[in-house]
């Protein structure tokens, strides 16, 4: 019975796991093609109001959304791939879930 309740929860772990991977591949998808779109748009209107296109290339505004939204990306990428070297990966959890279901057994038992 408890065999079966560990692996009903490794995987409920691997699938939310899978779920957060697929969420930040398609959040960077949307970022790629989003910010090419912004800044196509950027570009033409700065060569509509009279700059060279090398000007206009070379304008803070094409980059800004890429910048600014790229921030966000790393912490994304980094809650998803990247806490693991601070201490609170896969393991730390599964040490934590162990400790507390063992205090748990022990409450019962000294009931």
């Amino acid at each position: 019975m408890q065999q079966d309740f560990r692996q009903e929860q490794n995987y409920i772990k691997a699938k939310k796991r899978v779920k957060d991977i697929k969420g930040f591949y398609i959040h960077l998808t949307v970022y790629i093609i989003i910010n090419i779109f912004i800044s196509g748009v950027i570009i033409y209107g700065l060569m509509v109001s009279g700059d060279s296109f090398t000007e206009a290339f070379s304008n803070f505004g094409v980059y800004s959304t890429w910048l600014f939204w790229g921030i966000g990306m790393f912490f994304h990428w980094l809650g998803v791939f990247g806490f693991k070297s601070i201490g609170f990966g896969r393991d730390w959890e599964e040490r934590k879930i162990k400790e507390m279901m063992e205090k748990d057994d022990e409450k019962k038992r000294l009931r």
